[in-house]
């Protein structure tokens, strides 16, 4: 697995931007997997990001990075909050609320569009993902947007700019820990 793969799907977080990335990764050796993860937590943990295996499916791995006091606080929105007790989240710390995630991703027939809220999405628009089913959508970038145009708009440009900057700086020879933004 390499850094590349995590930097082009991750730069936003990494730059402190967005409270969460999902990426899916090739998988070929869960325990070598494991390990890399390890490293890399141990690398970027100091500066307030984790990398957490979701869901392992055959031959891949579904990876969360995220920024753990930003997801701490989106989640205790009121909104969010509510959102998450509909989908049947009973505790709102939010390691309980990672583990539960996990294991609407391994058991539900349905993916869970909850997990907008786990990537600092705002939640009026993943709200409105799950009531329109995906339809009737206002704009769609980053995210399927309900709500606010104007933000949502400027917060892909600003997504998409760091994700072009960072892999230029990393192709360059930046390191991980060096692009990954202290919380």
């Amino acid at each position: 697995m390499s850094e590349e793969l995590l930097i082009q799907h991750c730069a936003p977080t990494l730059a402190g931007l967005k409270t969460g990335s999902l990426v899916t990764a090739p998988c070929p050796d869960v325990p070598a997997v494991l390990a890399q993860l390890r490293q890399w937590n141990r690398r970027l943990s100091p500066k307030g990001v984790q990398i957490l295996p979701l869901r392992f499916t055959p031959g891949h791995v579904l990876l969360y990075l995220y920024r753990s006091r930003q997801l701490e606080s989106d989640l205790r929105q009121h909104d969010a909050a509510a959102i998450l007790r509909k989908k049947g989240y009973t505790d709102p710390a939010t390691g309980r609320c990672l583990a539960q995630l996990m294991a609407h991703l391994r058991q539900d027939a349905e993916f869970p569009h909850e997990i907008g809220l786990f990537l600092g999405y705002p939640p009026e628009d993943v709200q409105g993902f799950m009531e329109n089913k995906a339809a009737h959508h206002k704009l769609a970038g980053c995210w399927k947007v309900y709500g606010d145009v104007d933000a949502a708009q400027q917060t892909f440009a600003r997504y998409k700019k760091c994700t072009r900057v960072y892999l230029d700086q990393w192709r360059r020879g930046a390191t991980l820990e060096h692009l990954t933004v202290s919380s």
